[in-house]
């Protein structure tokens, strides 16, 4: 297991990040084609970089320009470790530029389709051919060549659309394979990993349940460990796995914040010991969260009354537990390549995160067996461990759950009244298999009231707001078109099943400039 382990790491492909958005989509074709890959700051010292033994490189695209002033280089010598380089859009232009070519400004800026000619075939472009599409995004474009390169693809705009050196070790492309705006752009990274690297593809997501199962129990033997669950993918599926390794060692707690949805504490209860087998305790604090909440209404409030309750509930159930060592956690590998950005230090953990604040005094090690995934691979892994379908594939909730959806005070009869109106939305859009394309879909109450007319009578009620976004990744979202039939059955269950709302709005705006949550 330990030698299957270090083959899939031995497969290594280090991306050096120099600021490009598509960074992670790198990343993610890279795992989908079975390769390990991570994401690293393109400043990396060459110590560290040759200490990983990458059997790949790739530099990622990036908003500089390589003529401009300080522009983000790499180390030179990256080039001389034996590994396959591939540069991308920016990365082809730093390898022009470190090898003596002349890289220029472009009188005219090349964004969006485009279609490439091949000049010369060669395997990295197995599969392509002459008109295929490609997605630019530049304005900088190499000129003349540097000597010991020949070009592989033109574009209309672009005279070295792709080039390689003639060792065929140092490839360059000047679009982006990673977006699935170029369609034949997995096949290309397909060429570059299997092809020009000679890896074999040992990543999956069966292969890393085993592997981790094991890591699991060589870490932590007999000792137990604690998790925070919240009904969430991520903490969810790290119980499952821990359990997988651990079995009853694993001791698990639920806090009901008393701002989860309809049903969820029993449906999660439910999943938690039915389904999983988790040796789980419930801890139902709905009272003591909605009496610290009664008055406040500025939202950030809200979310550090949350956290501070949270933690104290919790590190009360962990001491109960007693001799616990360890402390698992659902950090992704999005956490951790923000953590260590080139960017600068990561943003301060949100308030509602459950486990991130806990307190040092705690005194116990960490354990994140999923800080090497994304969070569609957290997913697979979790079909993997026979997670239910319902939480593998729910929508993400925030940490304070409805007591951002409420906008001013949260009271029981308030939190009812959503409640009620959510769980429709629920029924209608999440649950509804027509729209798993569906990032989030919500009811929001709004500290307003509107006339109405029911039953021949005058109503002054409340106001209920619908959010529908799409996105792949919550960085940006764009309003959901939904069926007019859906929403106006949405609206009209609402109205009519949920005492106390007249009057249902729908939010047409994207992020940005508006967040997904209003709160």
């Amino acid at each position: 297991m330990e030698s299957h382990f270090s083959d899939y790491h031995k497969e290594l492909v280090l991306i050096l990040d120099f600021g490009s958005q598509y960074t992670q989509l790198i990343a993610r074709k890279v795992r989908e084609l079975g390769v390990y890959c991570e994401i690293y700051p393109h400043d990396l010292d060459l110590k560290t970089v040759r200490s990983m033994k990458p059997r790949g490189i790739i530099l990622s695209g990036g908003p500089s320009s390589i003529n401009q002033e300080n522009a983000p280089l790499c180390d030179r010598a990256v080039f001389d470790l034996g590994a396959p380089v591939l540069g991308i859009c920016y990365g082809l232009q730093l390898t022009a530029h470190l090898f003596h070519g002349r890289v220029e400004k472009s009188p005219k800026r090349e964004y969006g389709k485009a279609h490439i000619y091949i000049e010369k075939k060669d395997r990295f472009l197995e599969g392509v051919r002459d008109g295929d599409i490609v997605w630019m995004s530049h304005q900088d474009k190499v000129l003349a060549m540097p000597e010991g390169f020949i070009t592989l693809a033109r574009s209309d705009n672009s005279p070295h659309a792709a080039i390689r050196n003639e060792k065929g070790t140092i490839y360059g492309v000047q679009f982006h394979p990673e977006v699935h705006h170029t369609p034949k752009g997995k096949r290309i990274l397909k060429n570059f990993l299997f092809g020009i690297c000679k890896l074999k593809g040992l990543f999956s997501p069966r292969s890393f349940v085993e592997i981790a199962t094991q890591r699991i129990r060589e870490e932590v033997g007999k000792e137990k460990v604690v998790c925070a669950l919240s009904g969430g993918v991520d903490s969810t599926v790290v119980a499952a796995l821990i359990h997988r390794a651990i079995g009853k060692n694993l001791r698990c707690v639920f806090v009901n914040n008393g701002v989860l949805r309809k049903n969820e504490a029993e449906e999660v209860i439910s999943a938690y010991k039915n389904a999983l087998h988790l040796n789980l305790k419930y801890v139902n604090a709905e009272d003591t969260f909605l009496k610290a909440l009664k008055g406040v209404k500025d939202p950030e409030r809200k979310r550090k009354i949350i956290g501070r309750l949270f933690i104290k509930i919790f590190e009360e159930e962990a001491g109960n537990i007693g001799n616990v060592r360890y402390l698992a956690q659902g950090t992704l590998y999005p956490d951790v390549i923000e953590s260590v950005s080139s960017k600068g230090p990561s943003a301060t953990i949100k308030s509602h995160h459950n486990v991130g604040g806990l307190p040092k005094r705690m005194k116990m090690a960490l354990i994140e067996p999923l800080r090497e995934l994304f969070k569609d691979e957290v997913r697979i892994v979790g079909r993997e461990l026979g997670v239910p379908e319902n939480i593998v594939s729910r929508q993400p909730f925030p940490g304070p759950g409805l007591a951002i959806r409420i906008i001013g005070d949260i009271t029981k009869e308030r939190l009812d009244v959503l409640k009620e109106a959510d769980s429709i939305i629920r029924e209608e859009v999440e649950h509804n298999p027509a729209f798993k394309h569906i990032w989030q879909s919500f009811a929001i109450l709004i500290p307003v009231k509107t006339v109405g007319v029911m039953g021949d009578e005058r109503t002054y009620a409340n106001v209920i707001a619908l959010r529908v976004v799409e996105s792949e990744d919550a960085m940006t979202a764009d309003w959901a078109r939904l069926p007019h039939a859906t929403l106006d059955a949405v609206a009209r269950r609402i109205i009519n099943e949920v005492p106390g709302v007249n009057r249902v709005v729908y939010d047409i705006s994207s992020k940005p400039p508006s967040t997904i949550e209003w709160e």
